[in-house]
């Protein structure tokens, strides 16, 4: 018995809507709706346990004259343009190193970017053991070389720099993109460079950068994002000390929310966050037209 023919829209009409639908809903249960409460209660003085109270912009106002605010910005400034900028190079120094295949390249790739499977919070725990002043590694290699190490995570004066050096733990997902950027770059346009005189750094700058710039500006972009969100690694060792010398925007608003019970405030802090980096990634984005080079595949 020949089976009743349907045209080809009849045929695929219930199924786009069937088939988006699970997203569709998703998005609009775990997205669209908590972004609208959150804008909603940022105008609104509210405690999780009681019902919002609307108070016009007056959370935004007080922002404005928060010290403690002001401190998180400075230091969530300060360790974003230090792991940014200290994780691109190191990333770049070794996507050099791995470029070409060899001895032991492999292993070094596998190595680098082993760092980026360990759970973040095992790797912190672990490095609080090496950073730990009285019985640390780290001091205890100091020590064997006759110097004193610091108190790393106790010491105002490391604690910044202790978490930004945690922070390039992680650089091993930019080094694998690096070196799949450099394979892209054709090895004619560095010998034209060399027969024109131009020197390993010369490459570097006129050749090497430029072919790779797109990968770069994916990386900056990505690691400005994440910077700007820091909370796991100062939370478990330093709890924003000492005298708040690692206290970041994230912590900050997350006190706020639910050990202040202030979550109102928190939203706002939440919204503004979301709109720095916005506007901070639209003002990468601009300065990259410049920089950035894109090439036929």
């Amino acid at each position: 018995m020949k089976a009743p023919a349907f045209s080809g829209r009849a045929a695929r009409a219930p199924s786009g809507p069937i088939w988006v639908a699970p997203w569709v809903i998703g998005f609009l249960v775990f997205m669209a709706l908590p972004l609208g409460l959150s804008a909603y209660y940022s105008f609104t003085d509210y405690s999780l346990l009681e019902t919002p109270v609307g108070i016009g912009l007056d959370n935004y106002r007080e922002l404005a004259g928060d010290a403690l605010f002001r401190r998180t910005m400075v230091n969530t400034a300060i360790y974003t343009v230090g792991a940014v900028g200290l994780g691109t190079l190191l990333a770049l120094g070794l996507a050099l190193l791995l470029r070409r295949p060899g001895p032991g390249v492999t292993f070094g790739r596998a190595a680098v970017f082993l760092p980026t499977l360990v759970p973040i919070v095992a790797a912190t725990l672990g490095w609080g053991w090496m950073l730990n002043a009285e019985h640390g590694l780290l001091n205890a290699a100091l020590a064997s070389v006759g110097v004193a190490g610091p108190d790393w995570l106790g010491d105002r004066a490391w604690a910044m720099p202790a978490i930004i050096m945690i922070g390039l733990w992680n650089v091993g997902g930019a080094t694998i993109i690096y070196v799949a950027a450099l394979q892209d770059v054709p090895p004619a346009l560095e010998e034209a460079a060399s027969i024109d005189g131009a020197g390993p750094l010369g490459r570097l700058r006129h050749v090497i950068l430029p072919m790779i710039s797109p990968a770069i500006l994916f990386n900056v972009v990505t690691a400005t994002i994440w910077s700007l969100q820091i909370f796991a690694i100062p939370y478990i060792l330093t709890e924003g000390g000492p005298e708040h010398a690692t206290y970041f925007y994230t912590m900050y608003l997350y006190d706020n929310a639910f050990v202040y019970g202030r979550m109102g405030y928190a939203c706002a802090m939440g919204w503004l966050q979301f709109l720095v980096i916005v506007g901070l990634t639209g003002v990468l984005f601009r300065v990259s037209r410049r920089f950035v080079h894109y090439h036929a595949a």
